[in-house]
């Protein structure tokens, strides 16, 4: 009766051990995917990042609800982000947030870590005229820093959807 107590023990041991083990490797083949998915839309310039959270010049971080976004769809900025800051002009200024549609003027993609990509990028609308720098991780980590000539900077954090 000890004896098949203890092969018990060591049976359930060793499943352990294998179901862990199938997890570590589901977990890498998630992650080559998830990699092969991030570089793929850089590629493509097709490129969603979903927004958990702000972080204004003037205020504290903040969480941000669910449906805030920036995206990349080939030659044109697709931005509905929130907005928390100064705004220095006021004649035809949205104060809604970041949200609009508008063309890439200027675009520079360089790789400055082996695992991360940087986007440089500059729209114009008709309230200001807006740098925005995207810095996406191979896991599909994403933080974007935007400055307007007429706003406060502000940055966010967020991920890819792939």
């Amino acid at each position: 009766m000890n004896f098949n107590r203890t092969y018990g023990i060591v049976f359930v041991a060793i499943m352990l051990l294998t179901m862990g083990c199938a997890t570590s490797q589901q977990r890498a083949e998630q992650n080559t995917a998830t990699q092969k998915a991030v570089k793929e839309a850089l590629t493509n310039r097709h490129l969603r990042i979903n927004v958990h959270s702000m972080n204004p010049f003037r205020y504290a971080s903040r969480t941000v609800s669910y449906g805030f976004f920036l995206e990349l769809k080939g030659d044109t900025l697709v931005s509905c982000l929130p907005y928390m800051g100064q705004v220095y002009q006021n004649a035809a200024v949205n104060t809604e947030g970041l949200n609009f549609e508008a063309p890439i003027i200027s675009y520079q993609e360089s790789r400055p870590k082996k695992n991360m990509t940087r986007i440089e990028l500059e729209v114009r609308t008709k309230e200001d005229h807006y740098n925005y720098i995207l810095e996406i991780y191979d896991t599909g980590t994403a933080y974007i820093r935007v400055r307007g000539q007429n706003r406060d900077s502000i940055s966010f954090d967020g991920d890819c959807d792939v």
